[in-house]
């Protein structure tokens, strides 16, 4: 007697891509957070929400690092690290553009793409971001696949 195997429904396995996604996007998000704790960065995020303080700063950069890995994994090319990684490089450029020199300054009614030494620091963030949650969504989806 031979088992069948029934693909998974289309909803399932985007459902999984962006849990996975969310999951490697809360690890690239902790690492880019020491460093915005590093250079003092937490309580300007905290403004995005009318607040102050660290400790808010942490929340809604998590929040944020969460969604935009679910976005990662939803739309990450492949499964091989090279490519994958080239892929988290690429998203963390995008989400610097988007995110650190375009969104967050007009939110908080500052000048908008201003290239200066924080948006250096932003930049070398937002890579540090992509790139580890490129390689923790590898590990995730290997994980996946061997199980």
């Amino acid at each position: 007697m031979s088992a069948t195997v029934h693909p998974a429904h289309p909803m399932q396995v985007g459902l999984s891509r962006a849990l996975t996604g969310a999951v490697a996007g809360l690890g690239g998000g902790i690492v880019f957070g020491v460093l915005m704790a590093a250079t003092g960065m937490l309580p300007m995020i905290a403004m995005l929400v009318g607040a102050g303080g660290a400790g808010v700063g942490v929340v809604v950069h998590l929040a944020i690092s969460v969604i935009l890995g679910a976005g990662f994994g939803l739309i990450a090319p492949s499964t091989r690290f090279w490519p994958l990684l080239a892929a988290g490089v690429a998203y963390g450029v995008l989400w610097w553009v988007l995110g650190g020199l375009l969104l967050m300054p007009a939110a908080l009614g500052m000048p908008v793409l201003q290239l200066g030494a924080t948006a250096m620091q932003s930049l070398m963030g937002h890579l540090i971001y992509g790139i580890v949650t490129a390689a923790v969504l590898f590990a995730l989806r290997r994980r996946t696949a061997h199980a």
